[in-house]
């Protein structure tokens, strides 16, 4: 802010230069009685200047305004600091809990944070919920089971807490809550396929490696594998802007699932591609230039799992690189046997018990189809020297 004295004096500059012999030095006069209202005047404009120029910013905003940003991020006040508890909904299989949805233990109401949504075995997942309450207060195991917020005609749900919940601690500050609004502010913009990424990864069950989301034309195919199909389905659901883009298989239909969620008043159908196993074999064989040389079985004890590991990290639809299990495999039998005293690493590939051979020209073994990824098994990697 402006020093009084400073916005004083430009006053006074300013004035005289419009009038000629204008004072303000003799006390007690009128002028002197207004020029000093005048800069009274001026520290308050001057101090809404600062204000509104730091009020743009949640890091600097006064806490009215905090307050009305974090309106705007749907990011209330106090939430790290209220009581919490881990809520299970009961009821029609892929029936949406959105975020904003309200239960009750019959005093206190939970605000879900994350939403979620009923699986195909008629419960959800355990979804986070915080007090709309501040205040300290125990949340018992079983004690949040009233559904508040409305449920459609047709449809059952029930709730209920199977742990207790973690009671409130101190009030969230002002400091905190700025911090959390700038970290909100400064989120940045990732596309839908990184964003979906992300959801389908945090379903339980589903394997990273098994996530593809395949563009084709205006259309995509999206690939998973593991987690249940409605949880699958709402992080579809969730991340994807229009899901009449999505397509089916293009390689068989019958790999297709469709999961319809209900978020009211409407059904959703959504599509996506249970990602296939080929099961996959490899029998490997190396020598060494060193003569009478001991450790064999410690060699091939560090290779099989080294292939296993190989393999079962491809992403679906992914070939096999045999330059980079060449070079995994240099680096897992080094402690026992130096690559430069390799004289012979090669490898025998079958899936789904047909051999396979690299790409003409290449190192590359194809994957069946870009839906498909390769397993093997704690048998399926043999090594020998020869």
């Amino acid at each position: 802010m402006t020093p009084p004295a400073t916005l004083n004096a430009n006053l006074i500059a300013l004035v005289a230069a419009l009038v000629p012999g204008y004072t303000v030095q003799l006390p007690g006069i009128l002028i002197e009685d207004m020029s000093s209202t005048a800069v009274g005047a001026l520290t308050v404009i001057d101090a809404a200047r600062v204000d509104a120029i730091n009020n743009v910013s949640p890091g600097t905003a006064n806490p009215y305004i905090l307050n009305f940003l974090g309106q705007q991020f749907g990011i209330p006040q106090g939430l790290p600091a209220n009581g919490s508890v881990y809520v299970v909904f009961t009821g029609s299989p892929g029936y949406v809990i959105v975020p904003g949805f309200l239960v009750s233990d019959g005093t206190y109401q939970y605000q879900v944070q994350d939403g979620g949504v009923i699986g195909s075995g008629g419960t959800s997942s355990p979804i986070y919920a915080v007090a709309t309450n501040a205040g300290t207060f125990a949340i018992g195991a079983a004690s949040v089971t009233q559904v508040v917020t409305a449920v459609p005609g047709g449809y059952s749900l029930t709730v209920t807490n199977p742990l207790a919940g973690v009671p409130a601690s101190a009030a969230e500050t002002v400091e905190s809550y700025q911090s959390r609004l700038l970290q909100a502010w400064n989120s940045p913009l990732s596309g839908w396929q990184t964003y979906l990424k992300t959801l389908l990864q945090a379903v339980p069950g589903v394997n990273a490696r098994l996530i593809s989301i395949i563009p084709n034309s205006t259309n995509f195919e999206i690939i998973c594998g593991g987690g249940d199909p409605y949880a699958t389905a709402y992080a579809i659901y969730q991340a994807v802007s229009n899901i009449g883009f999505l397509a089916g298989s293009y390689v068989n239909s019958g790999r297709n699932v469709s999961a319809s969620i209900y978020d009211a008043p409407n059904t959703y159908s959504v599509v996506f591609v249970a990602a296939q196993n080929a099961t996959c074999t490899c029998a490997v064989t190396w020598n060494t230039t060193l003569a009478n040389f001991t450790s064999s079985a410690l060699v091939n004890a560090l290779i099989i799992p080294a292939v296993q590991s190989y393999i079962n990290g491809i992403v679906v639809g992914q070939p096999i690189n045999l330059l980079v299990l060449t070079e995994l495999i240099q680096q897992a039998i080094s402690p026992v046997l130096s690559a430069s005293n390799l004289t012979t690493l090669t490898f025998a590939f079958e899936i789904n018990s047909s051999s396979v051979s690299p790409t003409a020209g290449t190192s590359i073994i194809p994957s069946v189809d870009f839906e498909t990824a390769l397993y093997m098994s704690a048998t399926g990697c043999t090594s020998v020297q020869g």
